[in-house]
């Protein structure tokens, strides 16, 4: 994506489908959504780290936006306990 509202509303996307797939279903909409937002940034920085360069288009978009957000929620649910 190239643009902030792209990055916004796969962000969105993502950290709605890691609320879905994290156990005990994340923190509610809104926060999951915010925390994709934040885990769409951590998802590509993650990739790069790994050298996982072939992430391209909507799909690639989404799907390092979503490990980031489920890495994401995955610390927040720790300090939540």
């Amino acid at each position: 994506m190239e643009s902030w509202i792209g990055w916004i509303i796969v962000g969105g996307i993502a950290g709605w489908l890691a609320g879905n797939l994290m156990k005990g279903g994340g923190f509610g909409v809104i926060v999951n959504v915010l925390l994709g937002i934040v885990g769409s940034v951590i998802g590509g920085w993650l990739f790069g780290l790994l050298g996982i360069t072939v992430v391209s288009g909507f799909i690639g978009s989404l799907a390092s936006a979503t490990v980031g957000a489920i890495v994401l929620l995955a610390i927040v649910g720790l300090f939540k306990k």
